[in-house]
């Protein structure tokens, strides 16, 4: 993947989002350190990354800082979201003299962001952090709207705080280090935008991301503006439920049973894979219930089919246990799990009660056993 870090020489895109703004733009990482202090000003700084974006973007960031921050590197991996990173981080700030007049920077994927998020929203009763997110699923998704946490034994983030970055900054030439994988994982989410919201961008999507996969550098434009639509979509939704107690559950779409896949994969599914199969699940599961126009998943499915995203539920993964999982989900409410289904392609159903449905446990188990991989 070769994105140039010059694209686009037109200059940075805004996004507002409550208190602060997404700020997506060429060269943004080699003007880091202004830009944080202007959006959280701060004594000190405390950067953390992980042990893959370090080698590609970490001295480049630095640099940015007039005055150096503490450098807190973790693994890399889901599997290292863990309370005992967060705990390891927060001591390695208090024994760096860190205060109250301290600020976080999250330089990463979505781990990074979630984790060190979570640090800077429980360290000293919450310190202001920023995001600067590596991988595309960040840059449109995880990175936005406040979510913080880790993962316990039991499932993904199910012990974590809701709080605001002061910013939420983007440079699209660090695309440029990202493996196709990652770039297929980003998608399924930016897939997952159209679905819930906004048809146009689902079939644009379809249309020019197996283009814009095949040839990057050609197609430079088309992942800014990528990341600029599913932007604007997650900020939207976000701005009017900050707190996940409306309209926001639609962007669970395909996280429910996709999580259950991913807790089940030993967090060895890359998030975004994971959210492909749930999808393509979920969907079937809201034609059968009635709530989900017909064609739907299928449509769903030839959409990820074309980027090269899984649509099935590993052989290695009896239906039995990926549905015990979902109860572990933070979405399930009195002993019952709550999915969010959509109505069609660009709308979601469920509108009449909060956007979450309950769907029979039976009627999940069929549609686990008949949507399995074959080997």
């Amino acid at each position: 993947m070769t994105v140039p870090a010059s694209a686009p020489a037109s200059g940075r895109l805004e996004v507002p989002l409550g208190s602060y703004r997404i700020t997506i733009g060429a060269g943004v990482v080699g003007n880091l350190g202004a830009l944080v202090r202007e959006r959280a000003p701060a004594h000190r700084y405390a950067l953390i990354t992980d042990d893959v974006v370090a080698p590609l973007w970490l001295e480049r960031a630095l640099a940015s800082f007039a005055e150096r921050p503490t450098v807190h590197v973790v693994p890399a991996g889901e599997q290292h979201k863990s309370r005992e990173t967060w705990a390891a981080l927060t001591d390695e700030l208090l024994a760096a003299g860190h205060g109250r007049d301290s600020a976080v920077v999250a330089l990463g994927g979505g781990v990074v962001g979630d984790l060190a998020g979570f640090v800077a929203a429980t360290f000293m009763r919450g310190i202001p952090f920023v995001q600067v997110p590596t991988t595309l699923l960040a840059m449109i998704d995880a990175s936005i709207g406040g979510k913080t946490g880790v993962d316990t034994p039991a499932g993904k983030n199910l012990v974590g705080a809701f709080h605001q970055p002061a910013a939420v900054l983007v440079d699209p030439g660090m695309l440029a280090t990202l493996p196709d994988d990652q770039l297929r994982a980003g998608l399924a989410e930016a897939l997952k935008h159209g679905v819930v919201i906004d048809r146009d961008y689902f079939e644009w999507i379809a249309a020019r991301a197996p283009g814009m996969l095949a040839a990057p550098t050609e197609h430079a434009t088309e992942w800014v503006e990528l990341v600029h639509r599913s932007a604007r979509i997650k900020a939207g939704v976000v701005e009017r439920d900050e707190r996940e107690s409306g309209i926001r559950k639609i962007l669970n779409f395909g996280h429910t049973l996709g999580h259950a896949v991913e807790l089940l994969s030993g967090l060895t599914l890359l998030h975004g894979y994971a959210v492909a199969i749930g999808m393509v699940l979920e969907a079937e599961a809201g034609e059968r219930l009635g709530v989900t126009a017909a064609g739907t998943r299928a449509r769903i499915e030839e959409a990820l089919d074309r980027v090269g995203l899984p649509t099935r539920v590993p052989s290695s993964q009896p239906p039995a246990d990926v549905l015990a999982a979902t109860m572990l989900d933070k979405k399930a409410r009195a002993g019952a799990v709550e999915y969010a289904l959509p109505a069609a392609i660009g709308a979601m159903a469920g509108t009449e009660h909060g956007y979450g449905t309950r769907v029979p446990d039976a009627l999940v188990r069929s549609v686990l056993d008949e949507l399995r991989s074959a080997g």
